[in-house]
């Protein structure tokens, strides 16, 4: 048999790290972090267990990349979604009713996203955590900051923050009355995003497939029932 190509192990390098993307996020959001092993992760992804420390250095880098990627896969979602708009405060509503979303139907996940970012290594900086800022970045820009690079910082801040607020065990504040802050603060509508009134009516917007936001499907060029490859191979 001939050896693979460089373009087709990249391709299965990359639908490795994202079926373990998807998998932490799944598992840590069912269980609890602590109630999930790199084993279970693996397991689920369908990877070998010493496979998963060639992408990632511990569990703790995984699952903020993991949620990292689930917050700025969410955010284009919403940015992007119909009817489509350049408004730069139709699109800040829709960034702050993203994230403060994930933080109401998704609390365990997200919970422990913050108390993550709360320990020594803080931010992981990966691809995915990148991407969240640059989005975040574009919408202060949208919105008519003259100085991004300062309110950029300052909107990622306020948004941490509400979401903090919004999970604090025993005192949570409700999202509603977050939601209605930050819109005070940019200067908003209410009517604008996606109020919480629109939510109740459709049945709120949590979704349970997040495969969407990974992109695990096979290519033109390997097949999926091919094994993942090997540390050492790559």
């Amino acid at each position: 048999m001939s050896p693979r190509s460089a373009s087709v192990n990249e391709e299965l390098r990359r639908r490795s790290r994202e079926r373990l993307l998807q998998a932490a996020v799944e598992l840590v959001g069912e269980h609890g972090y602590d109630a999930t092993t790199l084993g279970d992760i693996a397991d689920r992804a369908g990877s070998a267990r010493g496979l998963v420390s060639y992408y990632f250095p511990g569990k703790r880098q995984l699952v903020q990349s993991a949620v990292h990627r689930l917050m700025h896969r969410t955010l284009e979602e919403a940015l992007e979604r119909e009817p489509h708009t350049e408004d730069g405060r139709e699109r800040m509503a829709r960034a702050i009713d993203a994230i403060l979303g994930l933080a109401r139907d998704r609390p365990v996940l997200m919970r422990q996203h913050m108390a993550g970012i709360l320990q020594a290594e803080g931010f992981v900086q990966c691809p995915e955590q990148r991407r969240l800022a640059e989005l975040l970045r574009e919408v202060c820009v949208g919105h008519g900051s003259a100085d991004p690079d300062t309110d950029y910082p300052m909107l990622r801040a306020l948004l941490m923050g509400a979401v903090y607020a919004a999970l604090v065990p025993g005192v949570p504040m409700p999202v509603p009355v977050l939601r209605a802050e930050l819109f005070k603060r940019y200067r908003l509508d209410r009517e604008q995003g996606v109020p919480p009134d629109a939510e109740a009516v459709s049945g709120g917007t949590c979704d349970m497939d997040l495969s969407r936001f990974f992109s695990t499907g096979s290519s033109p060029d390997c097949s999926e029932g091919r094994p993942d490859p090997s540390p050492q191979s790559k």
